[in-house]
């Protein structure tokens, strides 16, 4: 529930169009749902101004989609992370508007008209194979209303690549570097900008990259300020903190 929904509800009983026992059956779900094999935080949009996400690995096909079902109906942009191919193809049978993105492995149904800002946000990978973990954060940060450009490629291996789309780079409000192998995208692109840089380690590369946890190590040891890190191929985590960064008034 939004705080726009709230207001209405207020409103109508203010105007004496919607007397208190309505309002309170409209509230009754009020702060969680509970289902049993989850409790699906109603509140949440309320307190931080976007609603839950949906982490679909783990759960069963019926679960989620119970999720789904309880969401849609309060009329909720919904995005399910970490989603099968299997379960976009019975998401899409019951909600025919559903969107997948394979790479991101992400749903996304829209409920709501999402306005995007001015200002954008900046991804950019150093390789291709980090691809994946950026279309995460592009999915999350658009769906919470977020201008998004797409730089990929342009890792300290062929590192004129990175120079060539410095301006566009340096435009956004905020920066996600994504990047496996050593990690160490962020830490040149620190010592290049003058905005936030939020730090993506991908479990891209070969065996000494402990499936992410060096290019981890690189990030949080980076001698480069205005640095922060999320966690490995935590795509998601670090779309939602450049979002709240991007609309910064």
């Amino acid at each position: 529930m939004t705080p726009e929904d709230i207001r209405n509800i207020l409103e109508a009983v203010k105007q004496g169009s919607q007397d208190v026992d309505t309002a309170l059956e409209s509230l009754k779900e009020l702060p969680f749902t509970e289902m049993g094999f989850a409790k699906i935080d109603n509140h949440r949009q309320l307190r931080t101004g976007y609603p839950e996400v949906i982490f679909c690995a783990g759960k069963t096909i019926e679960q989620a989609l119970q999720i789904i079902r309880l969401m849609y109906g309060q009329h909720h942009n919904i995005l399910g992370t970490r989603a099968s191919e299997e379960l976009y193809q019975c998401v899409k049978k019951e909600f025919p508007e559903a969107e997948y993105n394979v790479a991101a492995r992400a749903i996304v149904i829209r409920r709501e008209e999402i306005l995007l800002t001015d200002s954008y946000i900046s991804i950019v990978t150093a390789g291709t194979a980090d691809i994946p973990v950026a279309e995460e954060a592009a999915v999350t940060a658009e769906l919470f209303g977020n201008r998004v450009e797409r730089i990929f490629d342009v890792g300290v291996a062929g590192i004129h690549r990175l120079y060539s789309r410095l301006d566009l780079i340096r435009g956004g409000r905020v920066i996600i570097a994504v990047a496996g192998m050593e990690g160490a995208l962020p830490g040149v692109l620190g010592g290049l900008v003058d905005k936030p840089v939020i730090a993506v380690p991908t479990s891209v590369g070969y065996g000494a990259n402990f499936s992410g946890l060096s290019a981890l190590l690189t990030m949080l040891n980076s001698c480069a300020a205005g640095i922060s890190v999320v966690n490995i191929d935590n795509g998601f985590g670090a779309g939602y903190i450049a979002s709240l960064i991007n609309k910064i008034k």
